[in-house]
Parts: C-alpha cells; structure tokens; sequence
C-alpha cells in the first residue's frame, strides 16, 4: 500500500462499485462526509447498500435513487426530526430496509470489525425488531444459564466512508470532536476506508496529549481527501457547527415540485469550491455554532 494515501472525492468514488455495502460515520446530523457523499450524488452509482446511524446524506442518497437497501438506526437531522426525503423513499416501499435497534447496530459493527459472524445480545428481544426482520435469528448460551439472545449478524462494509478534523498523507486521523461514537467501528468493519479531513498535514506528530484523538489505526485507511468545510451542512466540532438554514431549506424542497431536481442543480451540481461558496464561504461556515445536545 502506497505511504501517500491523498486521493480527491473523485478518486475515491471511482474506487467504488455499483451494488456495494457502504458504511457512512457520522451519527444524524454530525460530521458526515458530505463532499464523498456529494461526489457520489454526481457519479453513475447505484444500487448501494448504506449502512448509516442516518442523517442528510441518507435522504440526498434516496433521492437519487443510489439507494437498494438500508440498514439503521435511526434517520434523523434531529432538530428537523424526519428526513424528508428518506421518509419519501419509505413510504413509497422504495428500499429494501433493516431497521434496527441502535445498539443491535452497533453490536453488527463490532461483530464485523472482529471477523465474527455474529454477537449475542439482549437488545431488540421482546421487541418488533425481530418480527419486522424475520432473518434475524436468537441463539441459546451453551452454558448452565441457559439464557436466550439474539444473535446480532456482522455489517460488513465493502468501504466506509469517515469525515475528521485532522489527518495526514499516512493515513493517521485525528478526531477531535466531544462525540466521536461509532467511527472507529466502521473503519474496523470495512475493507476499505476512505477519509474526508478538515485539515491535512505531511505527517502527524502524536504525543500524549493526541494519541488519545486517534481512535483507528492507519492500516485501516485506504485513501485521505482533503476536503474543508467536507461536513457542510453536518457540523464538525469544534471547527463549525450544523448549518441549520441550509437544512431547513434542504427539507423544504422536500415538498416543492421540483425541488430536488433544483437542490441538485444548485447545490450538488457543482465543484466543492463553487458549494462552499454558494454557502457562504469558509468564512461564514467556520462562525456557525456548535449545537448542544
């Protein structure tokens, strides 16, 4: 493997195949890779398994039709509770969907990146989650207990996509954020994982202080995209926030006719740097405020 691992957004997507399983980090509304995922939106993919805790990226996805089948959590923009063009796609009976409970889908991850076929839990038993996934099947502890659990399969990515606040040509990451969550799960549960970073140096120094920020390690990073302002309209603590007018304008033309047709002419459409200036530049970006949670 090559030590410079610098790809653009373009590079990265022409690495990816039609009918892929696609694990996108992030979690609703915060640092999802949105450049690769806007990369995406202007490439001939299709048919894609997304593997989300789901925010506008899943919606912007289904809209365009890259979308088979999903398996979340939860799609959310939180402060804007449904995504509406996810909630579109639903309701039409477009997707092919395994909804699941949020820690089911975490336990997937590690199972995945563990090389388990599967893990034991409680979550989800007594529930609809196993009726609404007639697949997923309970297994009984080979010891004295006895006890029931479900049997949580691996979600194996073919690729993962991740968006940072640091990296470097080697691969090394730093996420520097107050909720980093389940990043490091789908790095370790894909074959390939492809970074967005807010700033990219020749090479991290890590010290004591760092180290802690480096939640995966370098082998698990196939490609690194330089891509400032990459978590636009998401927010990346604690250099921007969420852009929560652009996401209000986003889930209106959810109900305009039309409007996805013109979101994409105007806002995917487009290079990064004629996005990031039509939102109002780095300048405007970086005042946003974090949200609290």
């Amino acid at each position: 493997m090559a030590l410079d691992k610098q790809l653009t957004a373009a590079a990265v997507v022409a690495q990816l195949r039609d009918g892929m399983t696609l694990g996108i980090g992030g979690w609703g509304p915060r640092r999802k890779p949105m450049t690769l995922v806007r990369e995406i939106l202007r490439s001939p993919l299709k048919d894609l398994t997304v593997v989300a805790y789901g925010g506008p990226e899943v919606g912007m996805l289904c809209a365009a039709g890259k979308v088979k089948k999903l398996v979340y959590g939860f799609v959310t923009m939180d402060a804007i509770p449904l995504e509406p063009y996810f909630r579109k796609a639903r309701e039409a009976g477009a997707l092919q969907v395994m909804e699941l409970d949020e820690g089911m889908f975490e336990w997937g991850l590690r199972a995945a990146g563990m090389r388990m076929s599967f893990l034991p839990t409680r979550c989800g038993l007594g529930t609809d989650v196993i009726k609404r996934n007639p697949e997923l099947k309970t297994i009984a502890s080979p010891y004295d207990d006895g006890e029931v659990y479900l049997a949580m399969p691996a979600l194996k990515l073919d690729a993962a996509l991740l968006h940072v606040n640091e990296a470097d040509r080697l691969g090394n990451t730093l996420m520097r954020a107050n909720d980093p969550l389940f990043d490091h799960l789908f790095a370790r549960a894909a074959d390939r994982c492809y970074v967005s970073t807010e700033v990219l140096h020749d090479k991290l120094e890590l010290d004591g202080a760092t180290a802690r920020l480096n939640f995966f390690e370098r082998y698990l990073v196939s490609g690194v995209v330089h891509a400032p302002c990459g978590a636009h309209p998401t927010y990346s603590g604690p250099d921007y926030g969420w852009d929560l007018d652009h996401l209000k304008r986003y889930n209106a033309s959810a109900a305009e006719e039309g409007g996805w047709e013109a979101y994409m002419n105007e806002f995917v459409r487009c290079s990064e740097s004629e996005y990031l200036a039509k939102v109002g530049g780095v300048e405007r970006v970086g005042k946003l405020r974090t949200p609290v949670f």
